[in-house]
């Protein structure tokens, strides 16, 4: 690890509780939801990180303890650095405070995971669908969301499905 992220994760771990996790070179730091907004704040005004790359989500359905986690990455350009934070999130209603107040443009990222994978971003200025219709039902990203009227196939449910499937005779 860089000389430059052991000085980053030396300050913030005073701070914070965190877990590192670093996978060729890539760092991330895995959080609680509740400390999202203050690790931003620190990393933009102390250690340069001017710019929100990022924000995405990971679905791990059927495990829900954590079901989704909230990947956001982070670019000091003056510094050449990026770092990742990872928020896991348990069940079927996950929220988290939104960081809009630090970056901006994570308004219309957190909408767009409100929108597919019905994320909510606490105190957002304006959480509304920004992909689907607005009186779209449900989420499509999720992996429970059913494709097209078919009931979704895993490995761990592959052949009681298989077993209902229509196929062609011959």
């Amino acid at each position: 690890m860089e000389d430059s992220y052991q000085t980053i994760l030396t300050s913030l771990k005073s701070r914070f509780q965190f877990e590192v996790q670093e996978f060729r070179g890539d760092i991330s730091l895995v959080i609680v939801p509740e400390h999202v907004v203050d690790i931003c704040r620190a990393l933009r005004d102390e250690f340069g990180f001017e710019m929100l790359v990022e924000e995405t989500a990971v679905d791990y359905w059927p495990q829900e303890t954590p079901r989704f986690h909230v990947v956001y990455g982070f670019r000091s350009i003056a510094n050449n650095l990026l770092l990742m934070l990872r928020v896991p999130l348990n069940g079927n209603a996950p929220s988290l405070p939104t960081i809009e107040s630090v970056y901006p443009n994570a308004n219309w990222f957190e909408r767009e995971l409100w929108d597919m994978f019905g994320i909510r971003f606490d105190g957002h200025s304006d959480l509304r669908r920004i992909l689907m219709p607005h009186d779209w039902e449900g989420h499509p990203l999720r992996k429970d969301f059913p494709l097209g009227y078919e009931e979704v196939q895993f490995s761990f449910n592959f052949k009681e499905i298989d077993e209902r499937k229509p196929y062609a005779k011959s």
